[in-house]
């Protein structure tokens, strides 16, 4: 019997401080096969940033007419640029057998949800709002006030995390990692991802 081939999109969010990079740099170190959604934007490369690797560098004009042609899963604007995931890249991955991870904010995320309702949501937290302040306070980047802000919007990120498929707490880096692995491979095996399978098994005749 022939199972769903395709990949697994992965959405990944969580406030500033919940460590969303570090558990998605340990996962990808033990699987090298999924791949990253690399977002497009509007704004300049900086020094150092590689066309697609980074960011997909596109014009103003190019992005608004991709949003035209529903050509972005999602998209937002910050500081006058265009920041989006390009749904033809992922597609393209996801057809390949490659689970896809896309990490964006909630609003973002309540995007993907309406025009790719097969994604997964996975919402990553720290194990206390106690640990949140204290990782941004341990930063040493911040100001009192814009702590007091990230932890602001913390608070009205959690109020969407209901909306997501998963909560991953990150307690340990590892632990975390193979939690979001663990996620994946469940996610596999529900039954409208493997519709042709349970389709074959219902057509066969007795023997």
């Amino acid at each position: 019997m022939k199972k769903n081939d395709n990949g697994v999109l992965i959405v990944f969010s969580g406030p500033s401080g919940s460590g969303k990079g570090t558990v998605l740099g340990e996962y990808f170190k033990g699987h090298p096969e999924a791949a990253f959604s690399v977002s497009a934007t509007t704004r300049s490369p900086r020094p150092g940033e590689v066309d697609g690797v980074n960011y997909h560098f596109v014009s103003r004009r190019r992005f608004e007419e991709m949003i035209r042609e529903g050509e972005v899963l999602e998209y937002t604007q910050y500081n006058g640029n265009y920041y989006g995931s390009p749904a033809g890249p992922i597609r393209e991955e996801l057809a390949k057998g490659r689970d896809v991870v896309l990490e964006i904010e909630v609003e973002g995320a309540m995007q993907v949800r309406e025009k790719f309702p097969e994604a997964v949501l996975v919402f990553v937290l720290p194990p206390s709002f106690r640990e949140l302040e204290c990782r941004l306070t341990g930063r040493g980047t911040e100001t009192p006030e814009q702590i007091a802000g990230r932890l602001a919007a913390a608070r009205r990120e959690l109020a969407l995390a209901p909306r997501y498929d998963y909560l991953l707490i990150n307690d340990k880096v590892e632990e975390a990692a193979a939690r979001l692995g663990e996620i994946i491979r469940a996610a596999k095996c529900t039954p409208f991802r493997n519709e042709s399978l349970l389709q074959q098994f219902l057509s066969e005749k007795p023997i």
